[in-house]
């Protein structure tokens, strides 16, 4: 062994040695860990405290995927970014990947500006060996739980707004899906997100955390792999534990992938010579207009009567129609109106 290769086994020993000290991982768990593969969906809060922790563990290989771009309110829990990248407008992915290779140079690390769709998710996560939910709207879990049981790959759920968050780990084949708990992807009704009801950083702190534990622990071989669906309330100080069970009638566990054969989910239609983008999500049936208006007006402009609503905020207008339907103007671009749609409406 020359003097280079001691010199480098002695810095990756030292780097990792409060790590290999634990004996759930060891020196046998950190060496699985530098082999490792793991793809990211979604860089905000969660993404960012995902990226940031499995960076620092050692991983080998991280992928981290995201078609947004950073803005100042993101700076309050999102803890990759800083003011410089908000006045550099960058893509939340480049940001975090030029930030996480100063933290740990022996990583692998790509960061890929894009929306993840039944066309391109097989290909972001083949040959990874855990999938993490970074991701800001349900339809897209959907696709990851699909995309995740059709090849086996396993992947952990992190959900956070407001003060709650919810975590649970799907191992394909072993464990139940994410449609054994959410039969589609809003049972008829419009959810809050995060633009809407806020959310304080300590919630995605929390969740972020809980999901790379169980990361680890699948990368490293561990057998206590949490079973459970895990919710939690930092504000009233509530932790719940919900046994699960596999659905006999789930779709995904029978090797029926509607999300990923594009069977079900948002459809989009850009409106030629209007620039503008319909949405339509055939799961919402009915939208309260007056209770989506109530919780816009702190964000932006809204008027509304009883055929629709109208909300405008940064350069965009939204008009939305009680069967949920939603026209976003000022932009053609399908990707750009969806996120605005999981945004500000909820998927």
């Amino acid at each position: 062994m020359n003097r280079q290769t001691r010199k480098r086994k002695k810095y990756l020993t030292d780097r990792y040695s409060r790590q290999t000290l634990f004996a759930g991982i060891g020196e046998a768990g950190q060496k699985k860990l530098a082999k490792s593969f793991v793809v990211v969906m979604g860089c905000g809060a969660l993404g960012t405290i995902i990226s940031t922790t499995l960076v620092r563990s050692g991983v080998g290989r991280l992928r981290i995927i995201d078609r947004d771009f950073i803005e100042y309110h993101n700076l309050q829990r999102q803890v990759l970014f800083n003011e410089s990248d908000v006045k550099n407008q960058l893509p939340k992915a480049i940001a975090a990947e030029r930030h996480l290779k100063k933290i740990n140079s022996e990583v692998e690390i790509e960061g890929v500006v894009a929306d993840v769709n039944y066309s391109n998710i097989e290909r972001f996560i083949e040959g990874a060996d855990v999938i993490m939910d970074g991701i800001d709207n349900f339809e897209t879990r959907f696709l990851i739980n699909d995309a995740s049981l059709k090849h086996k790959i396993p992947w952990v759920y992190g959900g956070t707004v407001s003060s709650c968050g919810m975590s649970m780990t799907i191992m394909p084949g072993k464990t139940p899906c994410f449609r054994c708990i959410y039969v589609g992807p809003s049972s008829g009704s419009i959810q809050l997100t995060c633009d809407t009801a806020g959310v304080i950083a300590p919630a995605p702190f929390v969740i972020g955390s809980l999901q790379c534990a169980e990361a680890m622990k699948i990368l490293v071989g561990g057998k206590k792999i949490n079973p459970d669906l895990i919710s939690i309330d930092v504000w009233d100080g509530v932790f719940s534990r919900f046994k699960i069970t596999r659905r006999a009638d789930c779709p995904a566990c029978n090797g029926k992938f509607e999300f990923l054969d594009a069977k079900l989910g948002t459809k989009t239609t850009s409106l030629c010579g209007q620039n503008a983008v319909q949405i339509v999500n055939p799961d919402v049936k009915d939208v309260s207009l007056a209770t989506l208006a109530a919780r816009l007006k702190l964000i932006g402009r809204v008027s509304q009567n009883e055929f629709m609503l109208r909300f405008s905020v940064n350069d965009y207008e939204m008009v939305v129609f009680p069967d949920g339907r939603a026209i976003i103007k000022n932009t053609t671009d399908e990707s750009v109106a969806k996120g605005l749609y999981a945004k500000y409406i909820g998927m």
